[in-house]
């Protein structure tokens, strides 16, 4: 099956749906035709527009990439992967951790 997000004036993902392999090479058009509206593909390996499409996320025409809502301010996009990056790497010791924003830092929260 193929999947097509559609997006609004500001490139938000608002939906997507999912289309029969029949009509992957004509899906944008397809939906567009059935539904209005802008429709772009997405996968669900990344091998199209890098990340899957969500609600909520916004496509990058720039690096051709669906990209998932900043989860934190300090946090920067990786224009490769269209991922959010911390500005500190989480540590990698076997604990759990969440980001702390107003320290900058990871604070662990248990262990595994």
């Amino acid at each position: 099956m193929a999947h097509f997000a559609e997006i609004d004036q500001n490139n938000v993902v608002l939906r997507v749906i999912v289309v029969s392999d029949t009509l992957e090479a004509q899906g944008a058009e397809w939906c567009h035709d059935t539904f209005g509206g802008t429709w772009l593909q997405t996968s669900y390996n990344g091998r199209i527009r890098k990340n899957f499409a969500g609600i909520g996320y916004e496509y990058r025409a720039d690096i051709d990439a669906f990209v998932p809502p900043q989860p934190f301010p300090s946090w920067t996009l990786s224009e490769q992967t269209a991922q959010w990056m911390p500005p500190v790497p989480m540590p990698q010791d076997g604990n759990m951790y969440t980001w702390d924003e107003s320290t900058l830092a990871w604070s662990q929260i248990g262990t595994p």
